[in-house]
């Protein structure tokens, strides 16, 4: 019974990921592995929505350090986690 769960559960994921249109992943995984950790520490996966991923970010300068990326970063999440068109980040609470 165990077995089927986890079988589901698999199936509802996969189908939940092309349904938002990330083939190789959910984009928040992608950016943990890409960014660097002091990256990650001063943002937050706010959401994805037709393959645009909104980002908060808890300061103007790492706003702009972002923004610097944000052309290597989009395409590396292309790579990660394809169906991605745009990065957008925005200053916000990262709790």
């Amino acid at each position: 019974m165990e077995a089927i769960d986890k079988v589901v559960q698999a199936v509802l994921d996969d189908w939940r990921k092309q349904k938002d249109g990330f083939v190789g992943g959910a984009p928040e995984a992608a950016l943990k592995k890409i960014l660097t950790k002091q990256e990650v520490r001063h943002i937050k996966f706010n959401h994805s929505k037709e393959g645009v991923v909104s980002i908060n970010v808890d300061s103007s300068s790492w706003l702009y350090s972002l923004n610097l990326k944000k052309e290597q970063l989009l395409a590396a999440l292309k790579k990660e986690s394809g169906g991605i068109k745009d990065i957008r980040f925005r200053i916000g609470e990262i709790k």
